[in-house]
Formats: C-alpha cells, sequence, structure tokens
C-alpha cells in the first residue's frame, strides 16, 4: 500500500469518524436533554429521528445522481454541509432549533457513507479492497472506545453543547484535509460507456422479490435494534438510578469488546455460514435485551456486563446480515443498491426511534415506564428476521 493510499484511507477513516460520533453522541445525551428543554421522551425520539430522517430521503434521491460527478467534490460537499449542521447543533437555543440543526446535519450526512465506500471501491482493486474496508470501518469501534466517552466527559462538564462544538472544529480540519489530499475520483466517469435512466436502480429492485426480501430484512432489523438503544441511557438514570457520568462506560466497554468479537463474528460466518451464524446470534440478543429492558438495578459492574453482552450479541447479528443482503446484486448494481439499502435503514431507525419514543411514558416523578414493551416488541422483530432471513438467496458473482 503506497502513502498516498493510507493517506487517503486515514482521511475517509476521519470522516467516518466524526460522522459516526455526531449520529451517536445524541442518544447518551438523552438525560440531559430531556431535563434542560423540559422534553417528553416521545420529544427525544424526534431529535434522534430528524437525523435518520433526513439522511434516509437525501442517501435515497443520491441513488439518482451522485454516480455523475467526480467523488471527491461530492464528499467535500456533503462532508462540508454535514459540519455546518453540526455547528448549529453546537450554538441551538431552543429545542425547534435543534431538531433544525439535526435536519441539516442529516441531509448532508446521508450522503456521507456510501460515498466513503464508493472511494474506497474505486481506488482499490477487489484483491486488497477487504482490507482497506477493515480499516475504514474501525472507525465505528473507535467512535465507541475514545468518541463517545469523550463528548460525554465534554458534556457533562461543559454543557451538551461542546461535544458538537469540538466536532465542527475536527470537521473544519478534515475538510482542509479532503480538499488538500483527496484525488481527483473521476474514473467511473471515464469508464461508463452509456448513461443508464437514473430511475433503473428502483425499477430493477422491485422486480426482483429476493432484492426485495433483502430490504425487509434490513428494515426489521432495525427496527428491532433502534427502538431500544436511543431510551438505554434515559431509563438507566431515571429508573435506576445509574449514574450519568458513568454513561460513558457502557459505550466504551460495548466499542472495546466489539473490536475483538467482530473480526471473530466475521471469520465464524464465512467458515460455517452467514444464516446460522446469524440465527445464533439474533436468538442470543435477545437475552440481553430483556436484561436491559427489565433492568431493576443501577449496580456499575452489572450494567456493564449486561450492556457489554448487548453490543457484542447485537453487533454479531449485524455482521452477516450485511453480508447477506449485499450479495443479491451483481456488482455492476450493488452501488446503487447498497445507497438504497442504506436509506431504508435510515428510515427504520427513525421509525424505531418515533416508536419507542410514543411506547415510554414520563410520569410526574420522572420515571420512565413502558420500556419492558419496547424490549418485547424488539424481540419480535428480530424474531421475524430470522424467518425473512431464511428466504433471501445470494446469487452467483
Amino acid at each position: 500500500m503506497t502513502q498516498k493510499e493510507k493517506l487517503l484511507l486515514f482521511i475517509l477513516a476521519c470522516i467516518n469518524f466524526t460522522h459516526i460520533i455526531d449520529f451517536m453522541i445524541m442518544m447518551p445525551l438523552g438525560p440531559q436533554l430531556m431535563k434542560i428543554f423540559d422534553i417528553s421522551p416521545r420529544q427525544f425520539g424526534f431529535v434522534v429521528s430528524a437525523y435518520g430522517l433526513s439522511a434516509g430521503i437525501s442517501g435515497f434521491l443520491s441513488a439518482f445522481f451522485v454516480d455523475n460527478y467526480d467523488r471527491k467534490k461530492v464528499v467535500l460537499f456533503a462532508y462540508t454541509g454535514f459540519v455546518i449542521g453540526t455547528l448549529a447543533c453546537a450554538v441551538a437555543p431552543t429545542y425547534e432549533f435543534l431538531i433544525l440543526a439535526r435536519v441539516v446535519a442529516g441531509v448532508f450526512g446521508g450522503l456521507i457513507g456510501a460515498q466513503v465506500l464508493s472511494i474506497v471501491a474505486d481506488t482499490f482493486e477487489y484483491e486488497r479492497r477487504a482490507t482497506a474496508m477493515g480499516f475504514i470501518t474501525t472507525a465505528f469501534s473507535l467512535a465507541s472506545v475514545v468518541g463517545i466517552p469523550a463528548g460525554l466527559y465534554l458534556a457533562n462538564h461543559f454543557g451538551w453543547h461542546s461535544p458538537f462544538l469540538v466536532l465542527g472544529g475536527l470537521g473544519v480540519l478534515v475538510i482542509f484535509l479532503i480538499y488538500r489530499y483527496v484525488p481527483t475520483l473521476d474514473k467511473h466517469l471515464k469508464n461508463r460507456q452509456s448513461k443508464e435512466s437514473p430511475f433503473a436502480v428502483i425499477t430493477d429492485i422491485t422486480r426482483n422479490p429476493n432484492q426485495l426480501r433483502a430490504l425487509s430484512l434490513s428494515t426489521i432489523i432495525m427496527l428491532g435494534h433502534f427502538s431500544i438503544i436511543p431510551y438505554i441511557s434515559p431509563t438507566l438514570v431515571a429508573n435506576v438510578g445509574f449514574s450519568q457520568d458513568n454513561i460513558f462506560l457502557i459505550y466504551f466497554v460495548g466499542g472495546l469488546l466489539t473490536i475483538f468479537s467482530a473480526p471473530m463474528v466475521g471469520k465464524l460466518a464465512d467458515r460455517k455460514g452467514k444464516y446460522p451464524v446469524f440465527v445464533t446470534f439474533a436468538l442470543l440478543s435477545m437475552i440481553p435485551i430483556f436484561l436491559i429492558t427489565n433492568m431493576f438495578s443501577g449496580v456499575l459492574w452489572g450494567v456493564l456486563v449486561i450492556s457489554g453482552i448487548f453490543f457484542v450479541f447485537s453487533n454479531g447479528r449485524l455482521i452477516p446480515t450485511q453480508a447477506i443482503v449485499s450479495n443479491v446484486v451483481s456488482s455492476r448494481q450493488r452501488g446503487s443498491f447498497m445507497a438504497i439499502n442504506s436509506s431504508v435503514q435510515l428510515f427504520a431507525q427513525a421509525i424505531a426511534t418515533n416508536i419507542g419514543g410514543f411506547i415510554i411514558h414520563k410520569t410526574p416523578s420522572g420515571y420512565l415506564e413502558n420500556y419492558p414493551y419496547v424490549g418485547y416488541f424488539a424481540m419480535i422483530m428480530i424474531f421475524i428476521s430470522i424467518f425473512i432471513a431464511k428466504t433471501v438467496k445470494p446469487i452467483a458473482q
């Protein structure tokens, strides 16, 4: 790997790192935001889902036109808008302004993920692509281990605005790195022989039941996953007396464990089969889901053990799912299909967050009721996903 390739991967990892933290940091800030803005769990759900919903819309629309432009220009445009939205969060004085800022960040953030993956695919030939992808995806675990704890430390000591201010500052630096060091990436424009209809990706999907089942699998998985996650921190603090200062440990321990577990799950899925491994982790993930949503004690070690198992099993369920979904299309169509799949996932995340917010109710004393019912809903979704995944068939490449 050349020095230029290493630098490119470093910049792409920085883009992913800041992008992921911006999305994830909102969830553990729930207890502070609900208190500061005097909002209900349902209103907090709107804040979280505003990003996912707007990102889903922009990501869906991007599938129709982004391949017509130099990828460097697209990612520079998208990331600049994302940083503006993040800085707007840092100065948000009201609940309504915060929602607007999250929408702006989401509109541009929805373009980033697919572009990063496209740049890697364009730059690295197939034989080296997995190594490059592995480097990029470490940003998620690093965001959990380093970014979220650091963000929560800043929020606890300097106010909830400070993580977004620091992220915005880092984003400005990354914008400079993109402009200065990312080369022109227009190989896909030079190599294409004819311009395909922008709606071809949609018609191809609607005519293919297997691809529709794959998108259904992504939707059901996200409905189960994100109905729970945004409310872990608020319910731990409000219901079982878990310290706000220790919330960062949940993400630190969970991220640290997945750094080691994720590669092992991937190898296991390749060796034993994607579907059997998916079923195993889907069933296992129901255990920590039940325990988290029915938590009765805020003892630190107990919360960390249960949440750590939740991260490992949930992540183990998602890894084979991604492999299953990615193999229902040919390589020629995969970029557009994965953009649509990413958009579907973001829509599902937004819907799931609001479902959780509608089910959970805040009592006058501050207690958050009905979280166990959210857990039961999540387990039903996971159980359904097992049967859907069985019907998703890989195609010959």
